[in-house]
């Protein structure tokens, strides 16, 4: 059942190619999380994960403690 899934996008503050792969894993590692896109051109990730697992402060965390901060999101 997948009622709770939605899908998010957030812009990423300055992402540094190289970084894209460890961003990416410390998005996958949330709790909850059924896919990500990132996408280090525009500094986007498009995240889908169940809201009754994660919250967006879960995300904020992982962007955070990979050196990032999230600028804006949907």
């Amino acid at each position: 059942m997948n009622a709770g899934l939605i899908t998010r996008t957030i812009t990423i503050e300055n992402i540094d190619r190289q970084d894209e792969d460890k961003l990416n894993q410390a998005l996958n590692d949330v709790w909850g999380v059924r896919k990500v896109k990132l996408n280090s051109m525009n500094g986007e990730a498009v995240i889908s994960f169940d809201e009754d697992a994660a919250s967006f402060m879960d995300f904020e965390q992982a962007v955070k403690d990979c050196g990032y901060h999230i600028l804006s999101s949907d």
